[in-house]
């Protein structure tokens, strides 16, 4: 059975969903592919199975820094997607890695000459966790700001609430 709740965040509005105590999704009020490849309009609503979830965002949003690997995540993916967002798993707070380097470093494990960056993007961009999984921490490696599912904006937002200095950034 799956379950879903509502989160009201500083910044909005997020729809948790998942089951038997697995984050599957987190994705804000009109957020681009909101719910892609699930069926969360005919889920249950209970907030009772994702207290977890719900302590690790209030702690988050009142400025602590949770670990990722408190909670059970379950995000459904292509086996190239799940490797970019272990890889997403892994940069710290406070700090920012791009689309290039993601793709040097699929590149270097799967001993390839190159990765194409549009591909992490995607994989990026279709992230069904967000925050948690910190896709907003990936930028352009000229420093642009792109492709962040739930704009820009919310992009800018977490990277500042998280002591990134934005102010050479730019949107495109």
């Amino acid at each position: 059975m799956n379950y879903k709740c509502t989160y009201i965040s500083p910044l909005g509005e997020y729809t948790l969903f998942g089951n038997k105590g697995r984050l599957m999704g987190l994705w804000l009020k009109g957020q681009k592919y909101f719910g892609e490849n699930y069926n969360v309009e005919n889920a249950l609503t209970d907030s009772h199975c994702f207290r977890e979830v719900i302590n690790w965002l209030d702690r988050y949003f009142a400025g602590e820094k949770p670990d990722i690997f408190e909670l059970s995540l379950a995000p459904s993916g292509s086996s190239f997607r799940q490797e970019v967002w272990e890889i997403l798993k892994q940069i710290p707070y406070g700090q920012t890695t791009s689309y290039a380097e993601i793709s040097a470093q699929i590149a270097q494990r799967k001993k390839i000459d190159k990765m194409a960056s549009q591909a992490v993007g995607n994989a990026v961009g279709h992230n069904p966790i967000s925050i948690i999984i910190p896709c907003h921490r990936v930028v352009g490696k000229d420093g642009s700001l792109r492709g962040y599912a739930g704009g820009i904006d919310t992009k800018i937002e977490l990277l500042k609430h998280e002591g990134v200095n934005t102010d050479t950034f730019f949107a495109p």
